[in-house]
């Protein structure tokens, strides 16, 4: 068990969606004692630590050299969100080198220094999902991801098992994940967060039409998780010191309308959606149906419901996209 309201934690990618979060999450059960690599660039990304509490920041560039220097000290746990996530990134070199070489130099360091590694893996290994979406290590070698962003992730999961450290670290496989902090993402953003846009600005939200005759126009299914069920899901494991694959995912597959149309219901406009084809480009990589299999993840202790999706939507867009808020500026209880 790992006391994460006194852990000394180091979070890459700790300016990141799911990073931040990460961070806002050990600040609300009181621990700032944390240590935050990443790159920040040039983009907004920062502002995901404006409200944030923490010890330190450092670019993600220097943190192997000053880990090896022992410039910043013990650590009880690392939780290693920092990865290029872009799944249409197509410099197959730097994804090997960001993903999985780095990945390898900080698991080694850590489990050397005897703290605990819980590291982001990634729903895109099971590819179209024909193989299934099990969590089970041993599925990895039939996993075939379709992009090079999944390949990263699976390499270094299969890396884990055959150096057999699988059974000491914890590798998180996030579904479709939305919520606050995710402004920077850019194209890789949450159709939730796209989706305000285009009804700020045209009153409508355009949806990919169905190329495949077994689903119709907006019935494509996800598992749609809120940042904040991530949040719980990953802490729980790092507290109780789980170990291997979990799935990051609700266990509940919903159609992309019935993510969209709670952003009207917040709005209090009236529903317009439209269909639009899909690039040519996407086309064979599209995942048509994803469902993450949490039987591990429950079988580590973790009983919470998931938020349900509407008022996850509804929250999302009301309290923290319309009024520009991030994690950590919620609004405080009068009285």
């Amino acid at each position: 068990m790992i006391d994460l309201g006194r852990a000394r934690v180091l979070v890459t990618g700790g300016a990141g969606f799911i990073g931040s979060a990460l961070v806002w999450g050990l600040n609300g059960r009181g621990n700032s004692r944390i240590v935050i690599a990443d790159h920040l660039g040039t983009g907004p990304k920062w502002r995901n630590l404006r409200a944030l509490r923490f010890e330190d920041y450092l670019d993600a560039g220097d943190l192997l050299p000053r880990l090896e220097s022992g410039a910043l000290g013990a650590f009880d746990l690392v939780l290693h969100m920092g990865a290029c996530s872009a799944t249409t990134e197509q410099d197959a070199a730097y994804l090997a080198r960001n993903n999985y070489e780095f990945s390898k130099d900080l698991c080694r360091w850590t489990l050397g220094r005897g703290a605990a590694f819980v590291y982001a893996s990634s729903a895109a290994t099971y590819g179209d999902g024909a193989m299934g979406m099990d969590d089970d290590p041993a599925a990895i070698e039939s996993l075939r991801p379709l992009n090079m962003y999944g390949y990263s992730k699976l390499i270094f999961d299969r890396w884990a098992r055959d150096q057999g450290v699988l059974g000491e670290v914890a590798g998180l496989r996030f579904f479709n994940v939305f919520g606050p902090n995710e402004d920077h993402k850019g194209d890789m953003r949450s159709v939730v967060h796209k989706a305000l846009a285009q009804v700020q600005a045209d009153g409508e939200i355009r949806l990919f039409r169905s190329h495949r005759p077994d689903y119709r126009d907006g019935e494509q299914q996800r598992d749609f998780v809120y940042v904040k069920d991530v949040v719980d899901m990953t802490l729980h494991v790092a507290a109780h010191g789980a170990t291997g694959l979990f799935n990051m995912g609700t266990g509940e597959a919903h159609t992309w309308l019935e993510l969209v149309r709670p952003i009207f219901a917040a709005l209090d406009l009236p529903e317009r959606i439209t269909f639009i084809d899909m690039p040519e480009t996407l086309r064979t990589t599209y995942q048509y149906h994803t469902l993450a299999d949490v039987s591990r993840l429950r079988q580590a202790g973790y009983a919470a419901p998931a938020t349900p999706l509407a008022d996850a939507v509804t929250e999302y867009v009301r309290q923290y996209l319309v009024p520009g808020r991030y994690l950590g500026d919620e609004p405080q209880p009068h009285g």
